[in-house]
């Protein structure tokens, strides 16, 4: 009888260990699950959270890079605009100087000055050179008959 108690008390303690080794493992399932889902839960958030801070920072955003492109190609033109005063100013001080305005009369509108004498040639090659190098593109139509017309009555086709 002394044998059949400590088998029956063995065999009891055998199953309580496995009731109590099954409810530990039930317990660390459960909390493994309550962790997965408070991770989820949490980083669900977190995603809705960056999502909202994309979606409110994508417009401004936006306008600040357009408006630093804006920026840059006003600074550009600023520069060129500078240039340009500054080449203006040049251009302005040498027409100061009377020597200056008097080759640009003479090369441009022609002048001579009092007591020269001024000669105008005519070059026939050059003015037929001229006619075919065009070729009737970019000149108004009426231009374009009448050089026909004038070609009609040459004798050397």
């Amino acid at each position: 009888m002394g044998q059949d108690r400590d088998r029956f008390s063995t065999a009891t303690r055998l199953r309580l260990l496995g009731e109590q080794t099954a409810a530990r493992v039930y317990r660390s399932q459960s909390r493994r699950q309550a962790r997965r889902s408070r991770l989820t839960g949490r980083a669900a958030f977190l995603a809705l959270i960056v999502c909202t801070m994309v979606v409110a920072l994508a417009y401004p955003m936006r306008q600040y890079v357009s408006q630093r492109s804006e920026i840059a190609e006003q600074e550009r033109l600023a520069e060129e605009a500078a240039a340009r005063v500054e080449r203006l100013r040049d251009e302005k001080a040498r027409l100061q100087d009377d020597a200056y305005v008097k080759r640009l009369a003479r090369q441009h509108l022609h002048y001579v000055m009092p007591g020269e004498t001024a000669f105008t040639m005519n070059d026939p090659e050059a003015a037929r050179r001229h006619r075919t190098d065009q070729g009737g593109i970019g000149r108004p139509w009426y231009s374009n008959v009448w050089d026909g017309v004038d070609r009609a009555d040459q004798q050397d086709r």
